[in-house]
């Protein structure tokens, strides 16, 4: 018992540093060695307790889907980004999105998460913001990723960053914002990339007890791309990942995500390296065991844990019966998404502005001519403030069905 309180107060002491160096701009120079890790099909803390992951994902924060925006045509980050280019010129629509993320998430969601009863935040990533066309490490996405874990540290909440967003593409559709194809597992230098950035990230929060692992692709290689090709390029390209990362970050969980949308572990074998978890995303499935009882097989033949990396989006009835199936197997969970515009599913509703469905004819390309700008400037103003926690509407039903605060 002694020993557990001395662990527990070393790694409080270790969170609290973190958070200091973090919100002193210091990148995270600390070499922890109570770390989350692996043992069997578990997480287990530095203190020996099992982690039973309760997660939520920051989507549409550094890696804008146009579903989130009620965009219907403008679905991939590039052409979000175009069509507010169209709607306010490109100076402004940069002014705009530097705002958008300053404000999407701040210190104030992420207390009300901790207090909400989540241990775990995955933030969606895209490379453009952590890295140029040309390879160089950089860009505004570091500051930003760097602000969300140094409060992270300070609340208590471990963080899981996802590469949404590849070099390339890894998935073949929109939210990866490629050309429609999963180009990463073709084109050398894309993979190259990809692994540079991956080490960047593992170099920047190596021994960081805040980070709990690295979910390396998100939903790589859609269903209907030559599967056959690229499911057999799927494995061989995570253990070059890995590799780079614990080159620098020795300790630090993997975290991989099957084919065909994380539906599939097919393609993949037994682990190759220690400290590896796999994830796997599943919306609007079946609540009984038959919907994951092949993720349950894969992870009782090799002996490894599994992570439910996204899900929901549905309506409560059916959050509470698929995450309960998940508990009783032991899985963890990170449920999608944190905030969304004027929806029922979802944590925060951010109110939908007057006149924005003029915004989204415009941004789709129903509505040629470009909205008034007084109209243009009073919904943008609007959705921007809207963003703001304070501003939002908590479904506490939503937590509820998660087994969590479901109350003011």
């Amino acid at each position: 018992m002694t020993r557990r309180i001395l662990v527990s107060c070393y790694s409080l002491v270790m969170r609290l540093l973190v958070a200091l160096l973090m919100l002193l701009g210091l990148a995270s120079p600390v070499h922890a060695e109570a770390l989350v890790r692996i043992v069997g099909k578990d997480f287990v803390e530095p203190n020996g307790r099992i982690l039973r992951l309760k997660g939520i994902s920051l989507g549409n924060w550094l890696m804008p889907e146009g579903y989130m925006f009620k965009f219907e045509v403008a679905k991939s980050p590039h052409q979000i980004y175009g069509a507010f280019d169209r709607l306010l010129g490109p100076e402004r629509a940069a002014q705009f999105w530097q705002r958008y993320r300053d404000t999407y998430v701040t210190e104030d969601d992420i207390r009300f998460i901790k207090s909400a009863g989540f241990n775990m935040v995955r933030i969606p990533l895209h490379w453009r913001l952590f890295m140029t066309a040309d390879g160089e490490v950089t860009g505004e996405g570091w500051s930003l990723l760097d602000r969300v874990v140094g409060w992270a540290a300070a609340t208590g909440l471990y963080v899981i960053p996802d590469l949404h967003a590849a070099p390339g593409g890894q998935t073949g559709i929109n939210h990866d914002d490629g050309p429609g194809y999963p180009l990463m597992f073709y084109v050398a230098r894309n993979r190259d990339l990809t692994v540079k950035l991956w080490r960047a990230v593992a170099q920047r929060y190596r021994g960081n007890p805040v980070i709990l692992g690295y979910d390396i692709l998100n939903e790589p290689i859609a269903p209907y791309h030559d599967v056959a090709t690229l499911n057999a390029r799927l494995e061989p390209f995570y253990k070059r990942t890995t590799a780079a990362i614990r080159e620098v970050d020795p300790e630090r969980i993997v975290i991989l995500a099957g084919g065909q949308w994380s539906s599939s572990f097919a393609m993949l074998g037994r682990p190759f390296a220690r400290n590896l978890a796999y994830t796997y995303h599943s919306f609007w499935a079946s609540t009984q065991r038959d919907s994951i009882q092949r993720h349950l097989n894969f992870a009782n033949l090799h002996d490894v844990p599994l992570f439910l990396g996204e899900t929901g989006e549905l309506n409560d009835e059916w959050n509470e019966e698929f995450r309960r199936l998940h508990e009783a197997h032991g899985i963890g969970w990170s449920f999608w998404t944190y905030k969304n515009l004027d929806t029922q599913s979802t944590i925060v509703s951010i109110p939908r502005p007057d006149g924005w469905s003029e915004i989204v004819a415009y941004a789709d390309g129903a509505r040629k001519e470009r909205p008034p700008q007084d109209l243009v400037e009073r919904a943008l103003g609007q959705y921007l403030d809207g963003i703001r926690f304070r501003n939002g509407t908590v479904r506490w039903s939503y937590l509820a069905s998660l087994g969590l605060r479901g109350g003011p």
